[in-house]
């Protein structure tokens, strides 16, 4: 095995020196000689009659040795520069400092119906976070599950991906992945013993979409097929089904929902389903994702015959009805649906016939974008977003339409989430933080007048970020459209145009930034810096239509958003185009990208985190047909053509004078291939290979984001702001034998 491995380095090294012949000359940064770029491989594509030129198609093979070669050699050089900055590991430190003030994180909240509560907590000092069991609401704490004791000694970080627990309490289903990789295997186990209940259940991604039977003898659960790892790429995440698994019958999955299981139902192979029974209603609902598309489809079938596993699906509605939430409880189904609403409305459908058709309006359209919905034993409860600040509201079941919801008075302004409401339950914890404030937990019971806090986290240095101060603006764009702006900057700024400033943007999805404190951001500000974050179109700050606004053949308005936030920072003299950066990940890359495309003179850095780059050949990703109904398909004229202005690697031009890029990417992402990040940084680097350094930081244990540990997010984070600093001259950032 030795020599096979000696023989596969060899042969990457020889394809690497061939490599580098071919290609141009390497350049010096910060005293560090990059490789150069991978010699163009050009393929031509030809959609609409137009050809596309993709030149480095090759680097889409990551199996290939010279490929592994060349990102390991483009990671270590990005790795040396980051390091020789001279104020790196101080800003490393002083992050770990912050941090370590922080006593605990906690997330991903949820109770049974023995009043004991689950969450996941993460202590200061601690890498990952932990599945904890409280006894009651001020009982103590039981570690159920420590990823860290799953990981082997030099092997790749586990993660939690998801947990469900019983209705009881007594067992609790959780998923666990290596790598950041987001694929992993489901386990079960009683929560009084820690005894494992089942053999493990693979080809589980994220937490499985997990739900319970009522009585905790079984649970719904997807997975992936089959053969997922073996097919062509663009197929691997297809044809996923909701199985029925008893713990009596441990070797045995009932397949009960799926567009293989059920063709007669018209789903698309890359739907998703969540699978439920109501509770004292002879039905079972599937409540379809289709893909990323925020509008989702609702089938019902008889209870019982579910169980048997020969369940008779009717459709409720399909996306046509443009329903983005489904909760029930009892006698009533209820649903908030932007039809007729850009701003989202709540409608109520009585059980069990769920007759759309006959669907009474609770909560009209109006000013304020309703966010979320949940149905408790007490009532419906409601967040919506008037203004900057979220409001909570309560409804009662059955109240005759017109009446009004209770507005619930909050101890924080900012953002309210509904932690967890079920319709088993009385009560709903919610999740309350400000641009200022940390994230916090509050139960509101039946009775009570306003919310009382859990305490899950003892007082920490930092719940409140002294000194900073948040402001909200609004920035006309480039067609008149005003935008908001969120700003972060210390309470002492001055605007003379002289601060490091960051812009960050996503823009994608219909997701809103949601007011949340981030005490690490304070290392950022106290270098002087600004942090905004523009609410561009695509995102969902407005609703629905803010959300088409920038989607598909509107996707452009995302990016000159971001470009006319940058233009008024700098007008306003928060910073200058020698300090301003942009920073976004993911479909944020989009944004990232094409605002550094199309205004480079604008930005002294940028900052793409596992960015969807390439945007034609973004639907041959495994994650691609997912995707589409955001971005378009190649397949739609009018769509690639917008494919096309939105992609960042077919509008690089060359000779251009583009910002400072650093490209951030875990090997194993699931959801972004890397492919996306060293094809477009290589283009930028051809494009002008004397230009400014563009760096390409990979982590071989790293996905998209999602499991990575304490250590790998400080240093990511300390990566990125000492680049950016010293893109933008701060003293203590600039190598002292080599100029910006």
């Amino acid at each position: 095995m030795q020599a096979s491995l000696i023989r596969t380095l060899a042969a990457a090294a020889a394809a690497l020196s061939l490599q580098a012949s071919l290609a141009a000359p390497g350049t010096r940064v910060a005293g560090v000689v990059l490789p150069p770029p991978y010699a163009p491989c050009p393929v031509v594509d030809t959609h609409w009659g137009e050809k596309v030129e993709d030149p480095y198609r090759c680097l889409e093979n990551t199996a290939d040795p010279a490929v592994q070669a060349y990102m390991k050699a483009q990671a270590d050089a990005a790795a040396q520069v980051l390091a020789r900055l001279p104020g790196r590991e101080r800003l490393l430190k002083r992050i770990q400092e912050i941090e370590a003030e922080v006593p605990a994180n906690v997330s991903d909240l949820s109770r049974d119906n023995r009043g004991n509560l689950f969450y996941e907590k993460r202590l200061a000092g601690e890498n990952q976070f932990k599945l904890v069991m409280r006894r009651g609401v001020d009982g103590p704490e039981t570690v159920l599950v420590d990823p860290d004791r799953l990981a082997k000694p030099g092997g790749p970080p586990r993660a939690i991906g998801g947990y469900a627990a019983s209705r009881d309490g007594r067992r609790v289903a959780y998923s666990i992945s290596a790598g950041g990789a987001e694929i992993g295997s489901l386990h079960v186990i009683d929560t009084e013993t820690g005894r494992e209940l089942l053999p493990p259940i693979d080809r589980v991604r994220g937490g499985g979409a997990v739900n319970w039977l009522p009585d905790g003898s079984g649970f719904f659960v997807s997975r992936l097929a089959p053969d997922w790892n073996q097919r062509p790429r663009a197929e691997r995440f297809m044809d996923n089904t909701v199985f029925l698994r008893r713990l009596a019958e441990p070797d045995g999955d009932v397949p009960v929902f799926g567009p293989t299981v059920h063709p007669e139902l018209g789903l698309t192979r890359s739907d998703n389903a969540f699978v439920a029974l109501l509770d004292d209603q002879p039905l079972a609902l599937a409540v379809v994702s289709h893909g990323v598309s925020r509008y989702r489809s609702l089938f019902v079938a008889d209870r019982a015959a579910l169980l048997a596993g020969k369940p008779v699906w009717r459709k409720v509605f399909d996306q046509t009805a443009q329903v983005g939430s489904v909760t029930a409880y009892q006698g009533w189904l209820y649903l908030r649906t932007a039809r007729d609403a850009p701003r989202h409305r709540v409608l109520r459908v009585a059980l069990p016939a769920a007759d759309l058709a006959r669907a009474e309006e609770l909560v009209p359209a109006g000013t304020g974008v309703v966010t979320a919905i949940a149905a408790t034993p007490e009532g419906l409860y409601i967040t919506r977003r008037d203004g900057v600040a979220e409001k909570l509201l309560r409804l009662p079941h059955g109240a005759p339409v017109g009446t009004q919801p209770r507005v619930i008075a909050l101890p924080v302004e900012g953002n309210v989430s509904l932690a967890d409401a079920d319709s088993a339950i009385p009560g709903v914890v919610l999740g309350l933080s400000g641009w200022t404030q940390a994230l916090r937990h509050y139960v509101l019971n039946p009775g009570d007048a306003a919310p009382r806090p859990l305490a899950l986290v003892p007082p920490g240095r930092f719940d409140v970020l002294s000194g900073v101060t948040a402001r909200e603006v609004m920035v006309r764009s480039h067609d008149g459209v005003e935008v908001p702006m969120s700003i972060m900057a210390r309470s002492d700024i001055k605007l003379d145009g002289s601060n490091p400033t960051l812009l960050y943007g996503y823009a994608a999805y219909g997701t809103v930034e949601e007011p949340s404190a981030s005490p690490r951001l304070l290392a950022w500000l106290e270098q002087g810096g600004v942090f905004a974050i523009v609410h561009a179109r695509g995102g969902g700050i407005f609703g629905d239509a803010w959300h088409q606004a920038g989607q598909k053949t509107t996707k452009f308005n995302s990016w000159r958003d971001g470009i006319a936030a940058a233009e008024w920072l700098i007008a306003q003299g928060y910073t200058s185009r020698s300090r301003l950066s942009v920073q976004g990940g993911s479909a944020g890359g989009i944004f990232v990208g094409r605002a550094a495309t199309e205004r480079p003179d604008l930005f002294s850095a940028a900052v793409i985190s596992v960015g969807n780059l390439d945007q034609i050949r973004s639907e041959t990703r495994a994650n691609g047909a997912a995707n589409i109904p955001e971005y378009g398909t190649v397949k739609v004229e009018a769509e690639f053509r917008a494919l096309r202005n939105n992609s960042t690697y077919e509008n690089i031009r060359p000779g251009t004078d583009y910002p400072a890029l650093l490209f951030e990417h875990g090997v194993n992402d699931i959801r972004v291939d890397v492919w996306m990040s060293t094809k477009t940084a290589t283009r930028f680097r051809a494009a002008n290979p004397q230009g400014r350094p563009v760096l390409m930081r990979l982590e071989t244990d790293a996905g998209h984001g999602a499991g990575a540990t304490r250590l790998q997010a400080q240093q990511r984070v300390a990566d990125r702001w000492a680049f950016l600093l010293w893109r933008a001259g701060v003293p203590a950032f600039q190598p002292a034998d080599a100029p910006r």
